[in-house]
């Protein structure tokens, strides 16, 4: 496979920029375009919700220092509309056309709405960008009626954020409880009585039926017939890949969403490969595909798509990694599991705070959570790696590694 000349990537967030990067870092000397829709160079998503939205920083972390981006070419605050893959080049907005030798999409994803009337109001917000973190920090303070609808991470991060300016908090959430279909019902209790007792209010087994309000939104219509105040109101419910572009080019696409790529992020079109949020990868380890929308998949996937594209296919077997920081308690998440179906065992105490669970499948460790302990990061992910057989007592209160 000969070294291609020019590279399209299409997307700046810190997957494409990512690649972008990692491309240079082996060397290659060729022409790299980075377009995408946000107006900033290419940053990381992670302080958004957490040093920038609680007023400790102004700046997101940077991918790159911008003079790295002498040597791209970066467009910025431009959509690409149409991917040519026939005549190999995508276009822009301004009908603009990009040429390419291989073609890298990494178009991220967009936060969803709730299709409920009062949608368009002014006062609510959603937390994908820079602007957008920016804004939503400067609505928040001291008294305000901040109303969250939604408890997974991004909708737990902000309630902390909110609770760290003095706004007065109420989360809305359709689950038993914050985080249940990600960590299940026992650690899940561990973040409602952690939001608690900084002050939030639950509202949990309930849905949103409508903003109320005329021109801006004073509150929240609950499934229960309830209303609940508000001067700012934050849709953390998930979000939506932007799979647009490839699916009106004919890429596969994957059932579970996504696009469609083999183990080295290849998609089914020639010399055009996907990451990031929208990649649904084949995955070695699993043996399934897998979509991944958080901070390290994006990352190294851009390291392994920059060895893809110059002709070494590595594959890509990286397990999910996640971590939040709320309040005083930190945590990192690893693998891929099930909380309501996988067995628990926990080690430390689930009251302090301070404990390190485990998933098992068939006896063998899927998933481990280390909260506010951070001493056995890398025998957790070696056990989540292999998938080691141990039996609980170890798990417990054995050695790990």
């Amino acid at each position: 496979m000969a070294e291609p000349h020019r590279i399209v990537v299409v997307g700046t967030g810190l997957a494409g920029a990512s690649a972008a990067g990692s491309l240079r870092e082996r060397g290659f000397a060729g022409d790299i375009a980075l377009i995408g829709r946000d107006r900033h160079r290419p940053y990381e998503l992670p302080a958004l919700s957490k040093a920038v939205l609680l007023g400790e920083a102004d700046e997101p972390d940077w991918v790159h220092e911008a003079d790295f981006y002498d040597g791209i070419d970066l467009v910025t605050a431009t959509s690409v509309t149409e991917l040519d893959l026939g005549g190999r080049a995508v276009v822009d907005e301004t009908g603009a056309r990009h040429p390419y030798d291989r073609l890298v999409l990494a178009t991220g994803s967009t936060p969803r709405t709730l299709p409920v009337p009062g949608a368009d109001l002014d006062g609510l917000h959603t937390l994908r960008t820079l602007d957008d973190s920016l804004a939503l920090r400067a609505a928040f303070g001291d008294g305000v009626r901040v109303v969250v609808v939604g408890a997974g991470w991004i909708g737990c991060e902000v309630a902390a954020a909110a609770r760290g300016h003095g706004s007065r908090v109420t989360v809305i959430e359709p689950e038993p409880l914050p985080l249940h279909r990600t960590l299940g019902p026992v650690v899940g209790e561990v973040f409602r009585d952690l939001h608690a007792e900084h002050g939030v209010t639950w509202r949990l087994g309930t849905g949103v039926t409508e903003f109320v309000g005329t021109d801006r939104v004073t509150g929240v219509r609950l499934a229960d017939g309830s209303t609940v105040d508000a001067d700012v109101v934050v849709v953390g419910v998930g979000a939506t890949p932007n799979t647009a572009l490839a699916e009106a080019a004919g890429l596969e696409l994957a059932d579970t969403g996504g696009v469609a790529v083999d183990a080295s992020l290849r998609t089914s079109a020639p010399d055009v490969y996907a990451i990031g949020d929208i990649a649904a990868h084949f995955h070695p380890r699993h043996g399934t595909r897998v979509r991944v929308e958080h901070w390290a998949n994006a990352k190294d996937q851009g390291a392994t798509v920059a060895a893809s594209l110059l002709g070494e296919a590595e594959p890509y077997t990286a397990n999910p990694y996640f971590f939040s920081d709320q309040y005083d308690l930190g945590l990192e998440v690893r693998g891929l599991f099930d909380p309501l179906t996988d067995d628990l065992v926990v080690r430390g105490d689930l009251a302090e705070r301070s404990f390190i669970a485990f998933w098992l499948r068939a006896g063998r460790v899927r998933g481990a959570l280390n909260v506010n302990q951070w001493d056995d990061g890398d025998a957790l992910q070696a056990l989540v790696d292999r998938q080691a057989e141990v039996d609980e007592g170890t798990l417990r209160s054995g050695e790990l590694g």
